[in-house]
C-alpha cells in the first residue's frame, strides 16, 4: 500500500486526487492533523531558522510513512526546501503541483487595478536531485 501525505494548505481537487491514485498508485491520502496543519500553514517570518519549528512535522512523517510514500509539499519556500530534502533523505518521494494560471486585470474607476487569478492543476512533478 502506497500512501500520500499532504503538506499544503488546501483540499485536493478531484483531478489531483485522481492523479495521485492513478499515476502514483496511491491507496491512501493523509492530511496533516490539525495541530501540525497549523504549524505548516503559519511559518513565522521572524524566525531566523525553521528547522526546530518543523521538527514535529518531520517526527510525524517518520512515524507514519514508509519508504517510497509520496509527500505533496507546497507552502512557505524555506519549509518546502527543508521538507523536500528531509523526504529524499528518508526515502520518501516529494512532489509538488504545477498549475496553469489565468489572470484577468480590470482597471477600476479610481485607477486601481483589480486582479482575479484562477489556478488550474496541470500535473504533479517530483522534486529532482541535482
Amino acid at each position: 500500500m502506497r500512501q500520500a501525505f499532504l503538506l499544503f494548505s488546501h483540499q485536493l481537487t478531484k483531478s489531483q486526487q485522481d492523479e495521485l491514485e492513478n499515476k502514483f498508485k496511491v491507496d491512501k491520502i493523509i492530511y496533516l492533523p490539525p495541530d501540525l496543519q497549523s504549524i505548516w500553514s503559519n511559518v513565522a517570518p521572524e524566525l531566523p531558522s525553521i528547522k526546530d519549528y518543523l521538527k514535529e512535522i518531520f517526527c510525524w512523517l517518520k512515524e507514519h510513512s514508509k519508504p517510497n510514500d509520496i509527500v505533496l509539499v507546497q507552502g512557505e519556500f524555506g519549509a518546502v526546501f527543508l521538507t523536500a530534502n528531509f523526504c529524499v533523505k528518508e526515502g520518501l518521494v516529494p512532489i509538488y503541483s504545477t498549475t496553469k494560471r489565468n489572470v484577468t486585470e480590470t482597471i477600476l474607476d479610481d485607477e486601481t487595478i483589480q486582479m482575479e487569478r484562477n489556478f488550474v492543476h496541470v500535473r504533479f512533478r517530483e522534486f529532482e536531485k541535482w
